[in-house]
């Protein structure tokens, strides 16, 4: 289809000639109705040329020009902003089971906002906890002071107790191996759900970097289980840590 608008010309030999056609200041013809200037703008290019040129150029035309935008978004897409990762162990269960699709958010963590307490994250664990990408839920952020357990046998960071109950895998104890850490600024202290299935930060505290996950290798937060269909759902980040003080809060408290 022409993507390039027609014009249609003006018969200009039924225009009056003479005094008659002429106007006054006011743009209007002496009999009072207003002048149409016989000098036409330059037409805009169309919007759609470049796309037009481009798929002249391909073998094809315009039906591999339309298969590669269609190849092409879901590389971008993956890339930059939503990247699917498959679940492939029971370290995060019950929340998420092996084979379950999570969609993670690249941009969450961008533009200035850092993981929080709470957050299902994805990071890069080479030289930390592997050669592999891994999906665990941060439980201490910069300055964070962790500790396991309290006497009640609950996580405590900057000193509130945490009931983790809700993710918590059903029969667990929030950690079997005792700890007590204080997390550097820029790094993560994170746990996964099924705690006596889960090798996380309490595995690693004498490895390079004391178990820590730099915020840098962070690929993004999980936001939605995608697939199967009967477990779709939205990753939202539980209230357990709401009411855990800033770290500088802490440690005034404790003066």
């Amino acid at each position: 289809m022409d993507t390039e608008a027609h014009h249609v010309e003006r018969d200009r030999s039924s225009r009056p000639s003479g005094d008659e056609t002429s106007s006054d200041n006011s743009g209007r013809a002496p009999d009072g109705s207003e002048e149409i200037s016989d000098t036409a703008e330059p037409e805009g290019r169309s919007r759609f040329s470049f796309g037009v040129r481009v798929a002249d150029w391909l073998p094809g035309r315009r039906i591999t020009l339309t298969a590669l935008v269609c190849l092409l978004f879901p590389l971008l897409l993956s890339t930059f902003v939503i990247q699917p990762f498959q679940i492939p162990s029971s370290s995060m269960e019950s929340g998420l089971r092996v084979g379950d699709r999570v969609l993670v958010n690249k941009l969450a963590y961008r533009f200035g906002s850092e993981p929080q307490r709470g957050d299902v994250v994805v990071f890069d664990g080479t030289d930390y906890f592997g050669n592999a990408d891994y999906v665990k839920r941060v439980v201490g952020v910069g300055g964070d002071h962790v500790v396991c357990c309290d006497r009640e046998g609950r996580l405590e960071v900057n000193g509130r107790s945490v009931d983790e109950s809700a993710f918590l895998y059903r029969g667990d104890s929030p950690s079997d191996v005792p700890f007590d850490v204080v997390v550097p600024d820029g790094t993560l202290f994170v746990l996964g759900d099924h705690r006596s299935d889960s090798s996380d930060s309490r595995d690693h505290l004498g490895s390079p970097g004391g178990g820590m996950i730099p915020v840098g290798r962070v690929i993004g937060r999980a936001g939605w289980i995608a697939w199967p269909v009967g477990h779709m759902t939205v990753l939202d980040r539980p209230g357990a840590y709401a009411r855990v003080p800033a770290a500088s809060t802490a440690d005034g408290a404790h003066g």
